[in-house]
């Protein structure tokens, strides 16, 4: 695989952030993940899921203004870099090469007689 490897929930965080492009923040991503996958996810395992994202540049963020709802925090906006971008895209390639090279036969649904 080389240059890009992700873990499965690395890919599904990026592919998050690219789905909440300009609303992708924690909370967010977590609800979306949990929503879309029907998957719980911690808050722990996100953190840090984004600060390895970001540490191999995939992810860039930045604060939001802050809010007295969340007791004058910031949000910590994510965004997919150039170099994210090109990890989903080499993911999805990889993918789909090896689904189309299944033989038709192997998906086929054998029903027991």
């Amino acid at each position: 695989m080389g240059k890009y490897q992700l873990g499965e929930f690395e890919e599904i965080v990026l592919l998050t952030v690219g789905v909440l492009y300009g609303d992708a923040y924690g909370v967010s991503i977590k609800l979306s993940i949990e929503e879309k996958l029907n998957r719980k996810v911690s808050v722990g395992a996100l953190q840090s899921a984004l600060k390895r994202l970001e540490e191999k540049q995939y992810l860039s963020s930045k604060e939001g203004e802050s809010t007295s709802e969340r007791g004058g925090r910031p949000k910590r906006y994510f965004l997919l870099t150039s170099t994210g971008k090109a990890a989903i895209e080499h993911a999805r390639s990889i993918r789909n090469q090896l689904y189309n090279e299944i033989p038709r036969v192997a998906l086929e649904v054998k029903t027991s007689n």
